[in-house]
């Protein structure tokens, strides 16, 4: 695909993908769902880790509420058909997705990056559930991932009133991993993104399956599911490496796949 509403470099094992149209705060409309949609399920090539996010002052506002497009289509068949399959690309990735939040990410951008599995965000960066304030519902996940993150009092506080909740005030939440002053920032993610593209790959995959699936299971299955998983870990190169190393006193070397 022509990439035209987002940038991907891969280096060192990270993809970076990064939302591009600066000049709308990368609000999202078709063309950069399909893009996203597309790197994540056929572009990743010999990636270990991929990191999302966006050119400019802004990460993400959300719907690009001048694409006509989005009504014409009707809310509903947008969502099913471009939000899910992009949203399904971010939890299904075969390597673990980074979002790394430099500025404001509103409605549907706050939701894309809480569907990510680690999001690091500079000191400066906010959050916004702005549905309410033009009408709508949470969407992109939202009603999903933010009770899951935050609770129910602060889910629910934060869509009814749409107030901007702060990088600090997000990770003192539990909303997101860490926040990091913003000269810190870009050093940071690509510490945090090389750490993981040097990983055990497998592992990663395993426990990222693991964690997606807590939710829905009782404890019984859950169990079942960590032995099962950690079986297959345990017949893996990455973890006798990762024995030999620790007996030797030095650094693993883990292949992935």
């Amino acid at each position: 695909m022509d990439l035209q509403t987002v940038t991907h470099e891969l280096r060192e094992g990270i993809a970076i993908v990064t939302l591009n149209r600066p000049e709308v705060m990368n609000a999202l409309n078709a063309r950069m769902r399909a893009e996203i949609t597309h790197i994540l399920t056929e572009g990743l090539g010999d990636a270990r880790v991929v990191v999302l996010t966006g050119a400019g002052r802004g990460f993400c506002s959300g719907q690009d509420l001048s694409d006509g497009s989005a009504l014409q289509k009707g809310l509903e068949r947008v969502l099913a058909e471009e939000y899910e399959p992009m949203l399904r690309a971010i939890v299904d990735c075969p390597v673990p997705v980074i979002a790394a939040v430099n500025g404001v990410a509103a409605g549907a951008g706050a939701n894309l990056a809480l569907a990510c599995d680690v999001v690091i965000a500079a000191e400066s960066a906010s959050f916004v559930q702005a549905f309410t304030r033009i009408g709508l519902i949470p969407d992109a996940g939202g009603t999903w991932f933010l009770p899951r993150l935050v609770g129910l009092a602060r889910a629910m506080g934060a869509a009814l009133f749409a107030e901007k909740i702060t990088a600090r005030q997000a990770a003192s939440w539990g909303m997101i991993w860490e926040c990091v002053a913003d000269e810190a920032f870009e050093k940071t993610w690509q510490a945090r993104a090389m750490h993981l593209a040097q990983g055990p790959s497998r592992a990663y995959r395993r426990l990222r399956a693991a964690m997606r699936a807590a939710a829905a299971n009782d404890l019984e299955a859950q169990l079942a599911l960590e032995a099962r998983l950690q079986g297959e870990c345990g017949g893996d190169a990455d973890f006798r490496e990762g024995i030999q190393a620790f007996l030797e006193k030095r650094p693993p070397v883990f292949k992935g796949c």
